[in-house]
């Protein structure tokens, strides 16, 4: 488990030594283990290239080769404390279902990622934090974590005790980082809640789209979310699953994370 260390009631009167002890105890996770501090630095994902989609006839068709440069992605989804300082910070209308236990959106669980954002809130956020959407190949990409074609972004199995979605019974999203990585250290890439990207949608985009960091069609009616979330079904869950909504669509299995160009080294001056 990986989730933000606190320390919570020291009374005042301990002491200065006492408390410094406290504060260097770890946190503890299910099972009495020690947890590590979560670490929220975004992760460079290397350049590459993948088989995005697959074959068939569906919008995630035809299964073509795609070269992705390097970037940076979010290590967890968005969480309300973040989208709340957000909102704080700019005036922002809190989310749709802020306050709401059953969807656990709130300052009550500061570490579950956000939902109820829309895809223009989703974007105004990343602006705000120097940042953008990833691109839905950069999104397909990073989810597979390496492991190229496979179904799943942890293999060809889905196994509930490792995803959060409606087979693993917990009936809304947990703390964002609740469970392992995968090959490139990011964590919930299917599972917990759908993804915004920053991709119009286009249904036959696949079989026009170029082979270096396809941006998605110029124009678009809808929004394409990627990965599955805590209230989807095993049959939506594919790394290469896609859906698509109106950008001011807000809805309490949908997220997002955010991704950031790697920026070119300067050349010292000779």
């Amino acid at each position: 488990m990986h989730r933000v260390s606190r320390i919570i009631g020291v009374a005042l009167v301990l002491s200065l030594a006492l408390a410094a002890s406290l504060a260097g105890t770890p946190a503890m996770a299910k099972g009495g283990k020690p947890r590590a501090p979560r670490d929220t630095a975004m992760v460079r994902v290397p350049a590459g290239e993948f088989v995005m989609g697959r074959e068939g006839t569906g919008d995630n068709s035809p299964a073509h080769a795609v070269r992705i440069s390097a970037f940076y992605l979010d290590r967890y989804e968005v969480t309300n404390a973040e989208y709340e300082a957000f909102c704080e910070a700019t005036g922002t209308d809190l989310p749709f279902f802020w306050g709401m236990k059953d969807f656990r959106c709130g300052p009550a669980y500061a570490d579950h990622p956000v939902v109820g954002v829309s895809w223009r809130g989703a974007q105004d956020y990343a602006k705000w934090r120097g940042k953008r959407l990833p691109t839905e190949a950069e999104w397909e990409y990073a989810a597979r974590g390496g492991l190229g074609s496979m179904k799943y972004v942890d293999g060809n199995t889905l196994d509930s005790s490792k995803v959060n979605f409606t087979r693993s019974g917990l009936k809304g999203p947990v703390e964002a980082g609740s469970y392992a990585p995968n090959g490139y250290g990011l964590y919930d890439m299917a599972g917990n809640v759908q993804e915004w990207v920053s991709d119009p949608y286009g249904a036959e985009y696949y079989g026009s789209s170029p082979a270096q960091d396809p941006q998605g069609p110029e124009k678009g009616r809808f929004r394409v979310l990627r990965g599955g979330g805590w209230y989807t079904g095993p049959g939506c869950m594919g790394v290469d699953y896609r859906l698509a909504l109106p950008s001011n669509w807000v809805d309490f299995n949908v997220g997002f994370r955010c991704a950031r160009d790697v920026r070119p080294e300067r050349v010292p001056d000779k």
